[in-house]
């Protein structure tokens, strides 16, 4: 049986790193370990409590909330803005965190990686992703990391799938995600 990962890309732009880094985790999957990238978090309105009412809940996050049920674990991509989470990412959480008591995120390991162009590849947004996904009912996995310094540089002709250190991080930290689901005792 295949580990099922959700990944989401906390940035919307076409060539975003971050989104490279997410294909870069599909191709570098260990076997046993499926990886799909969530499509269509641009569709998901901002949360508001107002529009989160049973049977009236746009489709989008009715879509992204169906996902998130049939996942065995969630890795995130967080690149950093103004030195935070983005609101897209952040949103996402948002939305999986209700209703209130019935969050998707609830005893599924959570693993958080990124790239940004920062010297410390976007570290500061990863924690606070991170702390917001705990908070949320995540399992983060704390030594499941990679924050990828300076990516404007570094994936300006190089795409992260073709980068040797994240060819050989990027299925460490998938193996780990795929331990942490072994060890969830099963419902």
């Amino acid at each position: 049986m295949s580990v099922r990962v959700l990944a989401f890309v906390g940035s919307l732009r076409a060539g975003s790193h971050n989104r490279q880094l997410a294909e870069a985790a599909v191709k570098h999957a260990p076997e046993g370990v499926e990886i799909e990238i969530f499509e269509g978090l641009a569709d998901v309105p901002f949360y508001n409590e107002d529009i989160d009412v049973a049977g009236d809940v746009p489709a989008a996050a009715v879509k992204l909330r169906e996902a998130a049920g049939a996942a065995d674990a969630f890795l995130l991509f967080s690149p950093e803005y103004n030195g935070t989470i983005t609101a897209v990412l952040k949103n996402t959480i948002d939305w999986l965190s209700r209703p209130y008591g019935a969050s998707a995120f609830t005893g599924k390991p959570v693993s958080v990686v990124g790239t940004a162009y920062g010297q410390f590849g976007g570290l500061w947004a990863q924690d606070e992703t991170r702390k917001a996904v705990g908070i949320a009912g995540g399992v983060v996995l704390e030594d499941a990391k990679l924050s990828v310094p300076g990516s404007v540089v570094r994936f300006a002709d190089l795409h992260p799938q073709d980068d040797d250190e994240i060819a050989e991080q990027l299925p460490l930290v998938l193996a780990k995600i795929a331990a942490a689901v072994a060890a969830v005792p099963a419902a």
